[in-house]
């Protein structure tokens, strides 16, 4: 097998090592050879030890390193056009504690998210370039934002606000409730009360009594708000 064909039978991995080479060489020692001379002629390229990538931008293979996981937050709602911004990192969501929890991969930063059990679902397969990838629904990438904090919440109430039309707000309240973040429930209930939509009756039970900042960037200053028990400290 020439060096054309194993480029065209990796190219079929968005991410690869030593087994997916032997797989293709028989021999893994050949496959070591290989690989080397592969890398030396950059005809590959470094993600992180034992990982490596043909595609160019990170989106395509972020998904891929770790395995189960999808990309989520900032990255998510990028790719879903409901931001205009350029995010200089791709935020992947994954239940597996990793050594590395960030990657540098040309000038673009791949953060690893650690997500408890009942926080990992609400992703699917989609196609992007050359690859098929895990990547977080638009209710779910809205929630993850604030859940994990890569976004202040009134960047993510601008977003919401400017793309209301196309998010699913029982999906939405679904989550929420699956989730059972109190403060979550009280951000997203009151945000979404100051645009019409009360999802008061289904989540009340859930919410708690504690009050919470609207904005957890910001100072816990301002009106409280009873209905909800959040502490208006931004323009919802």
């Amino acid at each position: 097998m020439n060096k054309l064909q194993i480029l065209r039978e990796l190219e079929k991995y968005p991410v690869f090592g030593i087994r997916e080479l032997k797989n293709i060489t028989g021999k893994e020692e050949y496959a070591r050879i290989i690989m080397h001379r592969l890398k030396k002629e950059g005809l590959i390229q470094d993600i992180e030890r034992n990982r490596h990538t043909l595609r160019s931008n990170p989106l395509e293979f972020a998904s891929a390193i770790s395995w189960p996981s999808y990309i989520s937050c900032w990255s998510a709602l990028r790719f879903y056009n409901m931001t205009e911004q350029l995010p200089n990192d791709v935020f992947v969501i994954t239940p597996r504690k990793r050594k590395k929890r960030a990657i540098k991969f040309k000038n673009t930063k791949i953060i690893f998210i650690k997500a408890g059990k009942n926080s990992f679902f609400g992703y699917m397969k989609e196609r992007y370039g050359d690859s098929e990838i895990f990547i977080a629904g638009k209710e779910k990438a809205i929630i993850d934002s604030a859940l994990f904090k890569t976004a202040s919440f009134s960047e993510i109430a601008g977003i919401v606000k400017e793309h209301i039309a196309e998010i699913n707000t029982g999906v939405l309240a679904e989550y929420l409730l699956r989730i059972n973040d109190r403060a979550l429930i009280k951000r997203f209930g009151f945000l979404l009360d100051s645009m019409g939509i009360d999802l008061h009756n289904k989540l009340k039970k859930a919410k708690g009594y504690n009050y919470v900042p609207l904005d957890y960037a910001m100072k816990s200053k301002g009106i409280k708000n009873k209905k909800w028990r959040v502490i208006v400290n931004a323009e919802p």
